[in-house]
């Protein structure tokens, strides 16, 4: 095996999810290993040491694909599998070798539509892993990864004593906690807080903040990427949703309360901390509610209007986990 190219566009913690399939390729194989991806997301991957060449595009698969050609890969691993990568494949002309995982969009058709659960119980990385396994890869069980650059944090942002970060953003609205909900939260929780998001949660952190009391201090949109994974990884607690943050902190096998609202963990996408490791994850959930789940993913807002599954989380209980 002389060169393998793994394939993952998006998102943040699906990119995170690959990291073992890109560790167990390199550590067993010892192959040359290539990665493509979406630059928006580079910052991700750039200081990972079993990555030796990154490719990116900023739109189109035609960008790379004239130097993809050059590279003359062994296998390549297609852990995204959509419209793009079956360019690629095209391009790369059909003969080369392929190996794919299994994004059982089927069962989560049933469940999401029909509730109607045939699903495994297997997270995602397993599946990922799955497909690399024909090539004699095993799970080393040692969970995901993450490393920096530079991610350095000034210290007047973070707080003196302990602190626990809440990552209140998510890419849709149907996966995110209302506002007044995370205020209550936070008041309940009384110790040091540091929200975490992007610029589209500025103003809201900041509102949060405001009304939470001087123990929560607002980060969204001031720091990188890279520089809110150092928040994640000094942090002693984690709360989040199910999102690229909550992937990140299991990177760093962080405790994590993640709050789940139209996606439920059966879809596979729970925090993942290896065999070698134990789950300290707790999800909160809204039990009972025939809706759930109504996507694989999300939406910018309740199918049925009355969104129950995230108005209806227990903030005390919520609370309470996050100062045992």
């Amino acid at each position: 095996m002389k060169k393998i190219l793994v394939i993952r566009f998006s998102s943040i913690g699906d990119i995170v999810l690959t990291s073992p399939v890109v560790r167990c390729l390199k550590q067993q194989l010892g192959a040359e290993i290539h990665y493509l991806t979406k630059l928006q997301y580079l910052s991700l991957l750039e200081s990972n040491p079993y990555i030796d060449r990154i490719f990116t595009i900023k739109k189109n698969i035609s960008e790379v694909l004239p130097e993809l050609r050059l590279q003359h890969y062994d296998y390549v691993i297609d852990l995204h599998k959509n419209l793009r990568t079956f360019q690629v494949r095209f391009g790369l002309f059909f003969g080369i070798k392929w190996l794919a995982f299994n994004k059982l969009n089927l069962k989560k058709w049933l469940l999401t539509s029909l509730k109607i659960n045939w699903l495994p119980e297997v997270h995602i990385v397993d599946r990922y892993l799955a497909a690399v396994a024909p090539l004699g890869v095993k799970n080393d069980g040692l969970g995901l990864d993450f490393f920096f650059s530079d991610a350095t944090v000034a210290s007047t942002f973070l707080p003196n004593a302990p602190y626990l970060a809440f990552a209140i953003g998510a890419q849709y609205q149907t996966k995110r906690l209302p506002f007044a909900k995370i205020v209550e939260i936070c008041q309940m929780i009384g110790r040091s807080i540091v929200l975490l998001g992007g610029t589209s949660e500025a103003a809201e952190g900041e509102n949060i903040a405001e009304q939470a009391g001087p123990h929560v201090i607002n980060l969204c949109g001031k720091l990188s990427l890279q520089e809110s994974a150092e928040v994640l990884r000094r942090a002693n607690l984690v709360i989040s949703h199910d999102t690229g943050m909550m992937h990140i902190a299991a990177a760093f096998q962080q405790k994590i309360l993640s709050i789940w609202g139209n996606t439920v963990p059966a879809l596979g996408m729970s925090p993942y901390y290896g065999n070698a490791n134990p789950n300290v994850n707790t999800s909160f959930e809204v039990e009972g509610l025939s809706c759930r789940p109504c996507s694989k993913i999300g939406f910018q807002y309740c199918p049925k209007g009355h969104f129950k599954c995230m108005k209806n989380q227990d903030a005390q209980k919520i609370a309470r986990e996050a100062t045992l």
